[in-house]
């Protein structure tokens, strides 16, 4: 298959549209179910260039939760804690331990699963039975991967009445070394972005701090590969093998650290207790679980301003109040979170609101006049840095 006719464009007064390969050559994809439109193939080329850089570099297998064009979240395949594999939504999924993949996506797509709902998916190894299992449950629009098993697949052309989205990628096809777009019917053109991240990528330690363990480097590539495919400008923060936090397609580099850490700091209170031992009331649905639980972390005092009538129809036991001091507290005791940002930080509230967030490891490329006061906030939180001497721009 050459060509690959769409239903329309990124909206719907945009006809005609297709995906095609300008030399005449195949397509290096196959559309195993479903009818994908053009922004499915933007998240669906982007998330599977994500999941396998991660593969390359780390040697695990990798998986990510993609929503217009930015990831919510990449992670690799370690096994979850039982407070992990509640929040996430996972604790019931036999046999999740014994898949990896199955690990990677219960991360990726736990981690902001408000940003999650109706994602694409990919997976850097064949989607496995298990994987395939969390997969029917979610609202979600489609999945690349190099191939599935045989009960995966049957699993899968179940959901959306037969209609899912399941695109299967040629794990060999290597782009060529040009790639081109038009804008306003000016064609752009530039060298694809084949920079190589990986551990040696971080050995420009500029801090008084050069402890840098290879786990939290295995975090800081990860967050750094996460970016490479996030809309710009774009901070992500990581932790335990995932990103867990993602700042993107901000004006202001604060304002992405300061998304970005929003959410890593949600991701840390929904494995609090207090969350965990949520009651609700039956009949309660998965989104309508997580939309609650983000109220529940948002609301001030967890209840007395949202209302009663919220929790009654909800909950079969009112939840404990949560308060915004006890919020604090827990979330004092987070520490050594990874953060990569793709360009360099222009002044040190970053650093500053960062630590604020558990953050004792950066990457960034440095090069900004005032580097030197970057510096000196890392090192008054006994932060490591390293500068990649890389930007990461992604448009």
């Amino acid at each position: 298959m050459n060509e690959f006719s769409l239903k329309y464009g990124c909206n719907p007064n945009q006809k005609p549209a297709r995906i095609y390969m300008e030399d005449g050559g195949e397509l290096p994809v196959e559309i195993l179910c479903g009818r994908p439109g053009y922004i499915n193939f933007l998240d669906a080329f982007n998330a599977w260039q994500l999941v396998k850089e991660i593969k390359e570099s780390t040697g695990k297998c990798a998986a990510t939760s993609f929503k217009h064009v930015s990831p919510t979240s990449a992670a690799i395949g370690k096994p979850l804690s039982p407070a992990l594999k509640k929040a996430c939504f996972a604790d019931d999924i036999e046999g999740l331990d014994d898949s990896p993949l199955a690990c990677a996506y219960a991360r990726a797509r736990g981690t902001d699963r408000m940003s999650s709902f109706g994602d694409w998916i990919a997976l850097s190894d064949e989607c496995d039975e298990t994987t395939a299992k969390l997969i029917v449950r979610e609202v979600s629009d489609g999945i690349i991967a190099p191939g599935y098993s045989e009960k995966a697949l049957e699993l899968l052309k179940t959901k959306r009445k037969g209609t899912y989205n399941i695109v299967k990628i040629d794990p060999s096809y290597v782009p060529a070394p040009v790639e081109r777009k038009q804008v306003f019917g000016v064609t752009f053109e530039q060298g694809r972005n084949n920079f190589k991240i990986d551990r040696a990528l971080l050995t420009n330690l500029v801090t008084k701090n050069k402890a840098l363990p290879e786990e939290k480097a295995t975090d800081l590539i990860i967050s750094l590969i996460t970016l490479k495919y996030t809309q710009s400008n774009s901070v992500c923060f990581a932790a335990d093998g995932q990103a867990i936090g993602v700042g993107a397609g901000q004006q202001s580099r604060i304002h992405c650290t300061r998304l970005a850490a929003q959410k890593a700091d949600l991701w840390h209170l929904r494995q609090h207790e207090k969350v965990l031992s949520l009651q609700f009331a039956e009949g309660i649905g998965r989104p309508e679980k997580n939309n609650i639980i983000d109220l529940y972390l948002s609301d001030e005092e967890s209840g007395d301003v949202l209302g009663d009538d919220v929790w009654r129809k909800n909950f079969a036991v009112r939840p404990a109040p949560f308060t915004h001091a006890e919020k604090e507290a827990y979330l004092k005791t987070v520490s050594g979170v990874s953060l990569g940002s793709d360009a360099f930080f222009p002044f040190s509230d970053n650093i500053e609101r960062a630590f604020r967030s558990g953050v004792s490891y950066v990457a960034e490329p440095g090069g900004s006049v005032r580097d030197d006061l970057v510096i000196e906030a890392a090192d008054r939180h006994n932060m490591v840095m390293a500068f990649t001497g890389m930007r990461l721009f992604h448009h």
